[in-house]
């Protein structure tokens, strides 16, 4: 079987870097393209990880070449970057996965929490990249909006109960990060003396991410109230949701059942936490009822699961593969 060749846009950042290390072992992915800003460097020499691993050189972005070398491309831009690439890649006949947010929500909704949006066309026409919800639409689909890391993990944990839920009442959902989640740009907020030993909320109940979950439930921004938490961890993410049910009933078993047939979600019997799933497309879940209340905790790891492995099974799914193959299955534990 001959290679299918995929390029990574924006090969600097942490989610560049994670496309790179499961692309250079990937079975049926071959490498062809990377880029970033400034181009004029080599792999090793922009992550040093790659030296006699993975040497080719990174170049500055140009259409035209990514179109000769490519069948697929992954962006791993940030968001209003991404969508100046889209348009005259899929003019190109390229397929796309976007790592940003530029497709992930309706007209409305991006531009009352991002910008204003330069393709609407492609907007219409993008499939959301979570294989649990959209899988055969994902087969089809020429440009994937790859989910948020903060939406992967309260959305898994959260599906299988949506018709057990009191309708309207709150969906409350407590969530804690490591710091690459910010990305590589620095700031104040993510520098190391403010970081360390400290543990913070920001943007609580307005952060642009709760648009994307409620959207995705088909239930109103109202009825979604999300806190994101910064902790001075490297990677990994911990999502904590409460909903009120309407009546006993055995979640393990109903939430085993529904994602038994899912190779990336695992259901847990006792509490799950980041590490188990560092360095992995696993999402662990655990649930627990008391007094008509349901407690639902989602482990992910923020830059795999939650973004670049994740983007690779999308693409696996768009190019006919096995959405398994090349996906890292192995903990970063100790």
């Amino acid at each position: 079987m001959s290679a299918i060749r995929v390029g990574v846009i924006g090969a600097s950042g942490y989610t560049g870097l994670e496309l790179i290390k499961i692309l250079v072992q990937h079975p049926r992915f071959k490498l062809s393209y990377l880029a970033n800003t400034e181009g004029n460097i080599s792999l090793d020499e922009l992550h040093p990880s790659f030296k006699n691993v993975c040497e080719m050189q990174v170049q500055k972005v140009d259409i035209d070449d990514v179109a000769s070398s490519c069948e697929l491309v992954f962006l791993a831009l940030p968001h209003k970057t991404a969508m100046e690439f889209v348009k005259p890649l899929i003019a190109k006949g390229l397929k796309v996965v976007d790592l940003s947010a530029d497709y992930r929500l309706s007209l409305e909704a991006y531009e009352e929490f991002y910008t204003s949006h330069t393709d609407k066309e492609n907007l219409n026409r993008a499939v959301y990249g979570l294989p649990e919800m959209f899988r055969e639409k994902i087969k089809e689909a020429t440009l994937v909006a790859n989910p948020g890391c903060f939406p992967t993990s309260a959305l898994l944990g959260l599906l299988p109960f949506m018709g057990k839920r009191v309708p309207n009442t709150p969906i409350i959902i407590d969530a804690k990060t490591g710091v690459s989640g910010a990305g590589k740009k620095l700031s104040d907020v993510t520098h190391f003396v403010n970081v360390n030993d400290n543990l913070f909320a920001y943007n609580p109940l307005m952060h642009r991410h709760a648009p994307e979950i409620a959207l995705k439930l088909g239930v109103s921004f109202d009825e979604v109230h999300f806190v994101p938490h910064l902790v001075p961890l490297t990677r990994g993410m911990l999502s904590s949701i409460y909903i009120q049910i309407g009546e006993e009933f055995d979640a393990y078993s109903h939430i085993k059942e529904f994602y038994k047939d899912e190779p990336y979600v695992r259901i847990c019997k006792d509490p799950v936490d980041m590490k188990n799933t560092a360095g992995t497309n696993f999402c662990d879940i655990f649930v627990k009822q008391k007094s008509g209340v349901l407690f639902i905790s989602s482990a992910i790891d923020n830059l795999l699961r939650g973004a670049s492995s994740q983007a690779v099974v999308n693409a696996n799914l768009m190019m006919g593969l096995d959405e398994t193959f090349g996906i890292p299955n192995i903990a970063y534990v100790p």
